[in-house]
């Protein structure tokens, strides 16, 4: 890709993981979906700090943020200097800004200007007498006065220059080539001992990085209708569509912080901070939750009731130059230690909804706790694996077997322009029972009280940028989920494509525009006791869960937004977005949605 595999320009942070049980049973008619979340998924997060590359766990871990600004100014040379530059050639010793007739070089420089003019200063009239002279620089100042001289004599300009003057200088030459011999192997004696020290002394360093989005937000009015194939004056159903209760312009923000602190080289420990009041969420009433929430939330929001707690603790260790691992009770999951080829997964710096961050089957669980590595197995193939449990701090879970997700990515980068990650992840639901806990579009895939889900997910996602100005991009991912404890399993499928306009207008600003179809269940035969019970699709068609089958109608996402870099650090980034077909549902109303996040970075 435009973008080195290896650095990334954007950092979030992920939170732990909060259980939601669904408290339907096999009877009811109403399916259950879960609260608002504060997991890692929910939040539509990207990467960590270190961005999932092994460029995490070099000395100098990357930021976010744009550090350009950072770099030092070349200084130049005398080599890079030309007679026509305006310190080129000097006419005279008074040009040098820095040299005073007090100074006990004056007389030579006077005498090395006048009589050989071969005498080159810096461009801003300086001559730099105390600093340090390198090789380079007595190479291009001693050759130019060997130019200079040669040019005098040919042009026979005796009275400027002898060739008794000429023989002097090359004898001078010739003398200390020895003594210049050996300062060059000194210099690169001590250029190597200095780079060792580099590489092996540390001290204990703790970095703060962060980010703080400030989001305006809203739905135009909308409703929607809660069954699809009976009828009625009001709606199909028969009776009064419900209307969208969160059409109204709010406002809150998302702030993250990471500390990080480094032990030595390779060996680091991030602890992540957030607190936010951002909710789009609908609890009430619950048929409007029911069928739109996972469909209209956005990627930068998260409530935790302006509660500062802890996202990410974990401990991320180089072993070798090719091999890295990461351990943690916190914030170690599929979504913070895969590689992205996105590099607008960024809950402030990427698309404005949550289906656009990333293929959601990346999210599947919700899981928080685990253990992962990194291998760059060759300069074009890199491998990701991880496991990573829901409930790792609750006892009667535990950090084995009942719910975790258990993930391997291969990310190859067959070229320059292009990225494709193949991912495959095994999970187990535990106690969040029918739900994928990816939190966009089908996620929850059974009604069955009690249900214990094993899923099977499988997808691909692949960037190619044809200019350094346009990268299309998406996905394709796909879930299989049986039941352990009951009969029966069902199918979801997604899909997204994108253009990404790196730098557009100017430079660091992004454009996209996102066209998909969020996660949907294509097929479903669930059974519990030898009846037909539990199936999502069914429940919409009749209000019942009496039949098998897939969704009769698809939704479709489509998304435009722009990031507009004002600073290094502050960026802006309006959005829009429209869900045709919400929940899967033809009689719904379409949902469009207007976004102003502002980040700021630091």
């Amino acid at each position: 890709m435009r973008n080195p595999p290896l650095f990334s320009l954007f950092s979030v942070l992920s939170l732990s993981s909060t259980a939601f049980i669904a408290s339907t049973t096999a009877t009811q008619a109403l399916p259950e979906l879960p609260a608002a979340s504060t997991t890692a998924a929910d939040l539509g997060n990207g990467s960590t700090i270190l961005n999932r590359d092994l460029s995490q766990f070099t000395t100098t871990p990357a930021s976010y943020r744009d550090l350009s600004h950072f770099t030092p100014t070349p200084q130049p040379t005398f080599g890079s200097l030309s007679p026509n530059a305006p310190m080129g050639q000097l006419t005279g010793v008074n040009q040098l800004s820095d040299v005073q007739p007090s100074d006990w070089a004056y007389a030579a420089l006077s005498d090395l200007i006048s009589r050989y003019d071969c005498l080159k200063g810096y461009p801003n009239g300086t001559f730099r007498g105390n600093t340090a002279l390198s090789r380079y620089e007595f190479a291009a100042g001693l050759n130019a006065c060997l130019q200079t001289m040669e040019r005098l004599l040919a042009e026979t300009t005796a009275n400027f220059a002898t060739q008794e003057d000429f023989e002097i200088l090359r004898r001078l030459f010739q003398e200390f080539e020895t003594e210049l011999a050996n300062l060059g192997s000194r210099v690169d004696n001590l250029d190597s001992r200095a780079q060792f020290l580099e590489d092996n002394q540390f001290s204990t360093t703790t970095k703060l990085y962060g980010q703080v989005v400030f989001g305006l937000q809203s739905r135009l009015s909308n409703s929607i209708d809660f069954r699809n194939n009976t009828t009625g004056a009001t709606g199909s159903d028969g009776r009064t569509d419900t209307a969208d209760p969160n059409d109204e312009v709010s406002f809150g923000y998302n702030a993250q912080f990471t500390f990080l602190t480094q032990f030595g080289p390779g060996s680091y420990l991030l602890t992540g901070m957030q607190a936010g009041n951002i909710n789009t969420n609908v609890t009430d009433p619950a048929n409007y939750g029911l069928v739109n929430n996972n469909f209209t939330r956005l990627g930068y929001e998260s409530d935790t009731t302006n509660s500062l707690i802890f996202s990410d603790v974990s401990y991320r260790q180089r072993v070798t130059d090719r091999l890295a691992v990461i351990i943690g009770p916190a914030g170690v999951n599929p979504v913070n230690v895969f590689r992205g080829p996105s590099r607008v997964e960024s809950a402030g710096f990427g698309p404005i909804s949550r289906f656009a961050q990333r293929n959601p089957i990346i999210q599947l669980g919700g899981t928080s706790a685990g253990a992962g590595f990194d291998w760059q197995a060759t300069p074009i193939l890199s491998v990701q694996g991880v496991y990573s449990a829901a409930f790792a701090n609750v006892p009667t879970e535990g950090f084995i077997g009942k719910a975790y997700t258990l993930g391997l990515q291969a990310l190859v980068t067959p070229t320059r322009n292009t990225d494709i990650a193949l991912y495959f992840l095994n999970g187990r639901s535990g106690a969040n029972q029918g739900f994928l806990n990816t939190f966009v579009g089908d996620e929850q895939v059974s009604s069955l009280n009690g249900v214990d889900l094993e899923t099977n997910a499988i997808g691909i996602t692949a960037n190619w940028a044809i200019t350094d100005a346009v990268t299309l991009g998406g996905w394709v991912g796909w879930t299989t989920s049986h039941q352990r404890n009951f009969n029966g399993s069902v199918q979801t499928n997604n899909w997204m494509l994108s253009l990404q306009f790196p730098d557009l207008f100017a430079e660091g600003n992004f454009g996209g525009i996102f066209f998909g179809m969020p996660p949907r269940i294509t097929e479903s035969n669930l059974s519990a006791n030898g009846q037909v019970l539990g199936n999502i699709p069914s429940f919409f068609k009749t209000g019942s869960t009496a039949f098998n089958g897939g969704r009769d109608d698809t939704a479709y996402h489509l998304e435009a937004f722009y990031r507009w870099r004002l600073s290094n650090n502050i960026t802006l980034t309006p959005g829009l977005v429209a869900v045709f077909n919400p929940g899967h549902n033809a009689n719904n109303d379409t949902v469009l949605i207007g976004a102003l996040r502002a980040t700021f970075s630091f």
